[in-house]
């Protein structure tokens, strides 16, 4: 083979290999300009979901110091704000195990429980999901589309993710009468007030008066006749057309008297269904409370209400 042959052979192998990494190059920017560059918080996502395996038993009354330490270790380790309810939603096996302490539930078992507090929530060796950012801003994300609805005449608390209907709730009201009421020290009219509003603050431990005698308490006379101490179950504190009038969302230790206008104008709830509302509706929730007496039951036919406080035309 002569040397200019040679020489133009080598020409050639390089012009090719020339035309071949510069089709690589295009392919590459191609694909490139077609798929989106992950942002370096997305990419995190994929690596940051934690496993937190708890140490120590944890009954109700130290659960929401537990919840808050948790929350409060891992914000700054995550790029998004954790909160008890995002940590809560991601770990939907903690409200169930909540639930579950209602005393009547625990009865349909054959367990009477004087002290609810003393329950056991989280044991040794239980394990805790931190959600990746992904997660948890879908978690934030769905929270932003929650809404209560309370019919009063129907007895019943709705909650909705933006037109779809999640969880409906047998409820008691307000009665239909004034009352003196030593708290207040003043008549009140004891009916549940209706309109707009909104969730506005929680009270996680809270404290137990009589409204009428103005007096503390600290036990309940259950539907069944015994006795026992007042569980700690989150009550939810709402403004109602821009007035808070006191008009809670909070559990009754009596369910007989759900489906009924019996409470001094708050809004009661099962003790497990408290406990379902509270982390299906964060601070910020909106609320309507209506007084509809036409309604529509689950065969598709009108039905009408009751007209428990007698205001309709």
């Amino acid at each position: 083979m002569s040397k200019r042959l040679r020489y133009t052979l080598t020409l050639l192998l390089l012009l090719l290999i020339t035309i071949t990494i510069s089709k690589l190059l295009e392919i590459r920017r191609e694909k490139n300009a077609i798929e989106p560059i992950l942002d370096p918080v997305v990419i995190e996502k994929t690596i940051s979901k934690k496993y937190v395996t708890i140490n120590d038993t944890i009954p109700i009354a130290r659960y929401f110091d537990f919840m808050d330490s948790l929350v409060a270790v891992h914000e700054s380790k995550t790029p998004y704000q954790l909160s008890e309810h995002i940590l809560v939603k991601s770990n939907s096996w903690i409200i169930d195990t909540l639930a579950h302490t209602d005393y009547y539930n625990m009865m349909q078992r054959d367990s009477f429980v004087y002290n609810q507090q003393r329950m056991i929530v989280f044991q040794p060796r239980d394990s805790i999901i931190i959600p990746d950012s992904l997660e948890a801003c879908t978690i934030s994300e769905h929270f932003d589309k929650i809404r209560i609805d309370i019919n009063l005449p129907e007895y019943k608390l709705r909650v909705y993710k933006d037109s779809l209907l999640l969880s409906t709730y047998p409820i008691r009201i307000g009665q239909n009468r004034i009352k003196y009421l030593k708290m207040g020290d003043r008549f009140t009219d004891l009916r549940t007030k209706q309109g707009n509003g909104m969730v506005i603050e929680y009270r996680r431990n809270p404290d137990f008066y009589n409204p009428v005698t103005g007096t503390q308490f600290f036990r309940t006379r259950r539907d069944d006749g015994k006795t026992t101490l007042m569980p700690q179950i989150p009550w939810i504190v709402t403004e109602i057309n821009g007035i808070r009038n006191g008009q809670l969302i909070h559990p009754t230790t009596n369910p007989k008297s759900l489906g009924k206008a019996y409470s001094n104008g708050c809004i009661g709830v099962k003790e497990s269904d408290a406990w379902r509302i509270y982390y299906q509706c964060p601070i910020g929730t909106e609320i309507v409370i209506r007084y509809n007496l036409k309604v529509i039951d689950d065969n598709g036919a009108e039905v009408l209400l009751k007209d428990i406080y007698q205001i309709s035309p």
